[in-house]
């Protein structure tokens, strides 16, 4: 991997621009570091010892130094562009990368403000990580910017999908970990361009970051001809640019080409598109980032190669407390940054470098999406009472309990065209929720054929054939701001079930942070109709596993009652903004 390839031939960075977006770099990855091993000693201002590094070691550097690449040249976009973003970190164990971003642009001390930017905030940092008492070492609820937890791969590329929906001037960056590309939910996942409707909803930048390795052995996609890969992907229905190459000066200029000429291949698409002139569904521009696993890492363990192997996955130089070998050569890894390029005498990084971070919130560290309690806005819900079914007389009259909870939501999305969808894989209508339809279609920028029924560029209906889709869309749309329903079979809602338990963890995470104090996101709620006659319920996530969500309280599932004249009730009990 010596040559640098990609469509991009100039060079857009000045002397300048280069040395400040790699200092930013070579400070994220120094971050990086210190938080997976250090208890003391964050400058390096004395010879390492063992005393100053932790006595166990948790974390992942592999997908690091990628994440924090791709963080960098980002920054320089939003600040040229005045771009409204939000990343998403689908190599969930890149949680040093995260973190380093935050507290080089500035939002983590804010929040945290104990982490301050010295250091003696420095050693704070470091020693939280993956430590007793401390932070997890993936990107986590309490990450600032993130709305895609990691522990659980496969959802990234739904979670910004989901973001964008009627969000016309977001662009979610969203960074696909190669092995995180392997899982069958984000295989499927590629599939969302074709329900973006580029006049009304915001965009996705893809980044499918090729290291070539996951644990222990090496991933799919890095191991077939580019011109495969190339194929797979306009397949997919994109056009993407190849980045690759290892020479941190030349990968800086052609990331720098690339990402200028893709976004403005996306702003293209929606300047047509809101301006009536788009014909077609768009090929949207995507990259493919193709980097060394461990990238500045180790070149060499214990005799063995690690920078660009399964080796640098976690953490490369596993026996520092024991090992002089090891210790010798994680202080030379740490100085190979040249820590003191980087850090003024206080500990606190140079303005010059965090100069690089964009202004407010437009850092995608704070951007109000990625905290989607600041933005949620109560639903204007149809008064229940109104939909009741009259019975004068036992037993002497029929009806559909979903089909009257249909007539209610039909309302309700009457009433909140940009705040309010329902996802569900392929049962709508069976599920008897019929009258939706007469005030929206099911979204759709795919084909449309003579006739096909209620399919149409823009809708508050959702339907793809897949659990995990609608699922994942629908937890994307509720973490920045909106509000949604899922409507599943029983027998098909379990597919889910991991997917229902990491995002109920994920709220009670919220709950418990600094970084709720804006609000509460809306409930997931979700319809699990029976196939066959017998109870059915409408469910919240702490509902669905048993047990009290923090996000919720007093939340949980009901039984829909056998005739539809209580349904609206029940069916009003999750959906308001604030639970």
């Amino acid at each position: 991997m010596n040559q640098v390839t990609g469509q991009a031939a100039h060079t857009p960075l000045d002397k300048a621009e280069l040395d400040q977006l790699d200092r930013w770099w070579r400070t994220a990855n120094y971050l990086s570091v210190g938080q997976i091993y250090l208890l003391d000693n964050p400058l390096l201002h004395e010879p390492l010892t063992p005393a100053h590094v932790k006595p166990r070691l948790l974390g992942h550097w592999g997908t690091t130094p990628g994440l924090n690449f791709i963080y960098a040249h980002m920054n320089r976009a939003i600040n040229a562009r005045a771009l409204d973003a939000i990343y998403v970190a689908g190599p969930g164990h890149g949680g040093p990368a995260m973190v380093a971003s935050a507290y080089l642009d500035g939002t983590y001390s804010e929040i945290y403000p104990e982490i301050s930017r010295d250091e003696p905030g420095l050693r704070r940092l470091f020693r939280q990580f993956s430590f007793p008492g401390g932070i997890p070492s993936h990107v986590a609820p309490e990450t600032p910017g993130s709305i895609n937890e990691g522990g659980e791969l496969g959802y990234s590329l739904l979670h910004a999908y989901g973001a964008v929906f009627d969000n016309p001037s977001l662009l979610a960056v969203c960074v696909v970990g190669d092995g995180e590309a392997e899982t069958g939910p984000l295989a499927a996942s590629w599939h969302s361009n074709k329900f973006l409707d580029p006049a009304h909803d915001g965009a996705v930048l893809p980044v499918l970051h090729l290291n070539g390795y996951k644990i222990a052995n090496p991933t799919l996609l890095a191991r077939i001809p580019e011109e495969e890969l190339r194929a797979l992907l306009q397949g997919y229905g994109y056009a993407p640019y190849f980045v690759s190459g290892e020479q941190p000066g030349a990968m800086h200029q052609l990331m720098a080409a690339t990402l200028d000429e893709v976004l403005d291949q996306i702003a293209a698409i929606q300047t047509q598109a809101r301006g009536g002139t788009l014909g077609g569904r768009p090929a949207w521009p995507m990259i493919v980032l193709h980097t060394l696993k461990g990238w500045t890492g180790p070149r060499v363990v214990d005799g063995l190669p690690a920078e660009g192997m399964f080796r640098a996955h976690q953490v490369p130089l596993a026996e520092v407390r024991t090992n002089p070998e090891h210790l010798a050569a994680l202080e030379a890894w740490m100085r190979s940054y040249a820590p003191g390029e980087l850090f003024d005498e206080t500990g606190r990084v140079h303005d010059d470098i965090t100069a690089l971070a964009p202004a407010g919130e437009r850092r995608m560290s704070v951007n109000p999406h990625a905290n989607g309690g600041a933005l949620t806005r109560p639903l204007e819900l149809p008064d229940f009472r109104r939909y009741g079914v009259t019975v004068e007389t036992p037993a002497t009259t029929s009806s559909e309990a979903t089909r009257v909870l249909g007539g209610w939501l039909r309302d309700a999305i009457a009433a909140n065209r940009e705040n309010f969808r329902i996802f569900g894989p392929d049962e709508t209508m069976s599920n008897r929720l019929n009258a939706v339809f007469d005030v929206t279609e099911r979204q759709w920028s795919a084909s449309i054929l003579p006739g096909d029924d209620h399919l149409a560029q823009r809708g508050q209906v959702m339907e793809v054939l897949s659990e995990h889709l609608c699922e994942g869309w629908l937890e994307g749309y509720v973490l920045t701001g909106r509000h949604g329903l899922f409507n599943c079979y029983k027998a098909f809602i379990h597919i889910v079930d991991s997917m229902f338990n990491q995002h109920a963890n994920s709220a009670q995470g919220n709950a418990r942070d600094r970084l709720a104090r804006a609000g509460a996101v809306a409930q997931l709620p979700a319809l699990e109709p029976c196939l066959a006659p017998g109870p059915q319920r409408l469910l919240t996530p702490g509902s669905r596993l048993h047990r009290p969500c923090r996000q919720q309280e007093g939340g949980g599932g009901a039984r829909l009652p056998a005739t539809g004249r209580q349904l609206p009730a029940v069916g009003r009990r999750p959906l308001p903004a604030q639970l």
